[in-house]
C-alpha cells in the first residue's frame, strides 16, 4: 500500500504536525510505502520529498503577501502544480489528510479523489465546521455556524477580531463547504467521540466518520517506568492563548501553597508574566521534547485549563502514559480521557471549582505505575494501526 500523508507543517510543531509525523513512521513499520507533502518552511524537518512541496505563503506583511496567501485558500499560489507533481512521481494508493486549510488548501484532496485516489482526512481542530477553527469567539463558546449559517464569523468577527480576516474566513467556509469536502473524502477520523457528534451535529454523514483516538509515539515509551518519587509542583503544556485558560490556572492557583512550571510559549507571554509576577510560578519556555517529558513524568499533575473544545489533547495522553494525574476542564474531548483512576475535572473557565480540584487532586493517592500501565495499552500504537489500515480498507 502507498500512502501519501499531507500536513501543512512537517516538524514538531503542534500536535497536527506531531500526528503526522508518527503516522509517517508507523506505516512504514507496517510495511507501507509513504511520502509525504507539506508547505515549503525554513522549519520543516528532513524529507525525500521536500522538493514537491507547495511554495511558502505567509498571511503576514504587505498586501502582495496576503493577496497570494488568499489565493491559496482557494487552491492558487503554486499547490495545485505542486501537489499533482507528487501524485504523478509517487502514484498512491491513499493520500491521508491532516490541516491542510489554510497553507494548502482543501483543493487537494478534490485533487486526489478526481484520480479515483482513496482520501483519507483526520480532524484535528473544527475548521470544516467552524471557520475560526475553534468554536469559540470574543463571548466563549459558539456553535452558531454549526447550526446556523457561516456568515456568524462576519457578525460576531471571529477571526482575531479582524472584519477582514472574518470576511476571508467566511469565504472560504462559503468556498469549500460541506457538501464538496464530504464528496472529495471517503473517510473521516475523528479522534474523539465529541468531535465525531459535532461533525454529525454540522450535516456530515455519520457513515464516513470514524472514532479513532490518537497514538502515543513508542519512542516516548519506550523503556518507561512511571516515577514514584513526585516533586511539589504542577505542570502546564501547551500554548499561552486564551482559549488554553492559563489566566483561570494562575488566579486558581495563586492561593494555593503549590509551584506550577508553564512549558509552552504565544501571544499571551507578557501578560501572563505580569499576571504571575512574584507568584511561586515558573515560565520555562519552549522545551525539547525529552525536556518536556522530564518535567511532565517528575510532576504531581498535568492541569489543563481549557476554555475550548478540545479535541484530543496530546498533552493529557502523554502525561497519562507517564503515570500522571491530570486535572483538565470538563470540555470537548477531554472526559473521553480523564476518570476518578486518573485525575479530576472541573468546570471549564470557574477559577474556584480549578482551584479545588487542584486540591483535592493533590491530596489523592494516586497509583502511577498503574496510571501509566493502563494509558500505554490504551494508545497503544498497535491497535492504533491496526484500526487505521481496517479504515483505509473500507
Amino acid at each position: 500500500m502507498r500512502v501519501l500523508i499531507v500536513n501543512k507543517f512537517y516538524y514538531n510543531r503542534g500536535g497536527d504536525c506531531i500526528h503526522a509525523m508518527g503516522l509517517e513512521r508507523l506505516l512504514q513499520a507496517a510495511g507501507c510505502e509513504t511520502a509525504v507533502f507539506s508547505m515549503q518552511y525554513e522549519g520543516n524537518a528532513p524529507s525525500a520529498y521536500s522538493r514537491f512541496f507547495a511554495p511558502e505563503v505567509s498571511f503576514d506583511g504587505g498586501f502582495a503577501n496576503k493577496l497570494k496567501a488568499m489565493s491559496r485558500i482557494l487552491g492558487g499560489a503554486g499547490v495545485r502544480k505542486a501537489f499533482n507533481a507528487i501524485l504523478d512521481a509517487f502514484r498512491p494508493d491513499i493520500v491521508h489528510f491532516n490541516n491542510i486549510h489554510s497553507y494548502l488548501s482543501p483543493a487537494i484532496v478534490e485533487m486526489a479523489k478526481r484520480r479515483g485516489i482513496k482520501t483519507v482526512w483526520t480532524l484535528h481542530d473544527y475548521k470544516l465546521l467552524c471557520p475560526a477553527y475553534s468554536c469559540i469567539n470574543a463571548e466563549g463558546i459558539c456553535e452558531r455556524c454549526i447550526n446556523e449559517s457561516k456568515r456568524n464569523v462576519v457578525t460576531y468577527r471571529c477571526m482575531k477580531g479582524s472584519l477582514a480576516s472574518s470576511i476571508a474566513g467566511w469565504i472560504e467556509a462559503e468556498y469549500w463547504n460541506r457538501r464538496r469536502l464530504e464528496a472529495a473524502t471517503d473517510a473521516f477520523i475523528a479522534p474523539s467521540r465529541f468531535m465525531a457528534q459535532k461533525m454529525t451535529e454540522g450535516g456530515f454523514c455519520a457513515d464516513k466518520i470514524h472514532t479513532l483516538c490518537n497514538f502515543v509515539n513508542p519512542d516516548f515509551i519506550s523503556n518507561l517506568a512511571a516515577e514514584t518519587d513526585r516533586r511539589p509542583y504542577c505542570v502546564y503544556v501547551g500554548r499561552l492563548s486564551h482559549e488554553k485558560g492559563v489566566a483561570t490556572l494562575i488566579d486558581a492557583i495563586s492561593s494555593l501553597p503549590y509551584a506550577l512550571k508553564l512549558i509552552g510559549t504565544g501571544p499571551l507571554e507578557d501578560e501572563l508574566r505580569e499576571k504571575a509576577a512574584g507568584k511561586n510560578i515558573e515560565f520555562l519556555g519552549s522545551l525539547p521534547p525529552e525536556e518536556v517529558r522530564r518535567h511532565v513524568a517528575k510532576a504531581r499533575l498535568l492541569i489543563l485549563p481549557s476554555e475550548w473544545y478540545e479535541n484530543n489533547p496530546l498533552s493529557i495522553i502523554e502525561a497519562l502514559c507517564l503515570g500522571t494525574p491530570v486535572v483538565a476542564a470538563r470540555i470537548g474531548g477531554i472526559p473521553e480521557l480523564v476518570h476518578p483512576s486518573n485525575g479530576v475535572l472541573f468546570r471549564s473557565g470557574d477559577t474556584e471549582s480549578l482551584r479545588n480540584s487542584i486540591r483535592n487532586a493533590w491530596d489523592l493517592d494516586f497509583d502511577y505505575p498503574n496510571i501509566s500501565a493502563k494509558a500505554v495499552n490504551e494508545f497503544n500504537i498497535d491497535r492504533y494501526r491496526d484500526s487505521l489500515l481496517n479504515i483505509y480498507n473500507i
